[in-house]
């Protein structure tokens, strides 16, 4: 119990210390037990709930982490609203076009999209404002992208990215850097032509000049939004 009580407190010692977690405007309930840490409650962005776990993840004696963290939406949305959204984005998407859409309403499918030729299938559900990606795409970055747009609808508290990628590919740094550059060109916020990426071990740094405040901020959360980056430093100046 004492090991454990200790362990407990490391973890909410270390997440003190980082003010983007903000454990007074946001708390965070941790519980731990043989080697596994759940951290439950809500995030300011998906900044905040990145580096918690990251946080967590460092302390002694923390070999797993149950993720039960979601992100405080932007704009509240019913979760039909957050669907019919995220099955919008993914229509829209060029890149996606092959796929069929389906939805899960009450678990049961809704086709939205027939598939051009027998490629994949992506299934959208959500829950509590939960979004979760199952079914199966060509190319890591196309799972990403799917994701990104997910995370993109202002009600989103969460995105589960359960897609298969078929075939397998390897993953790496520039896989990262590629779906990160993508994403920001796509962003209408964000002039990605001012932006310079770099990864390594899914830990990206951004560099360069942009506008405002806001595109600053705006450029790094879509580089967090992107799966299995872990950290990311944002060295962007604004003019001025």
């Amino acid at each position: 119990m004492k090991s454990t009580d200790g362990i407990i407190r490391k973890i909410s010692a270390a997440l003190e210390q980082e003010p983007r977690v903000n454990l007074h405007a946001y708390p965070v309930q941790i519980d731990y037990s043989d080697g596994v840490a759940t951290l439950t409650g809500e995030t300011e962005d998906i900044a905040a709930k990145k580096i918690a776990l990251e946080i967590t993840a460092a302390v002694p004696g923390v070999s797993a982490i149950v993720d039960r963290l979601h992100v405080q939406p932007a704009e509240p949305m019913e979760d039909g609203e957050i669907r019919d959204h995220v099955c919008n984005a993914l229509l829209a998407e060029q890149l996606l076009e092959a796929y069929a859409i389906r939805s899960l309403v009450k678990g049961q499918p809704e086709l939205v999209r027939e598939p051009v030729a027998p490629f994949g299938t992506i299934d959208v559900e959500v829950s509590d404002g939960i979004v979760t990606l199952n079914g199966q795409v060509g190319s890591l970055s196309q799972k990403r992208i799917a994701g990104v747009l997910a995370w993109w609808v202002p009600g989103s508290r969460d995105v589960v990215n359960g897609l298969e990628v078929s075939p397998l590919e390897e993953d790496n740094d520039g896989e990262v850097v590629d779906a990160i550059r993508l994403m920001l060109e796509k962003d209408p916020f964000v002039n990605a032509a001012q932006i310079r990426v770099t990864c390594r071990d899914y830990a990206v740094t951004l560099e360069g000049l942009v506008s405002t405040e806001a595109e600053r901020r705006m450029a790094e959360a879509d580089a967090w939004y992107v799966f299995r980056v872990d950290k990311v430093k944002n060295l962007l100046q604004t003019k001025g």
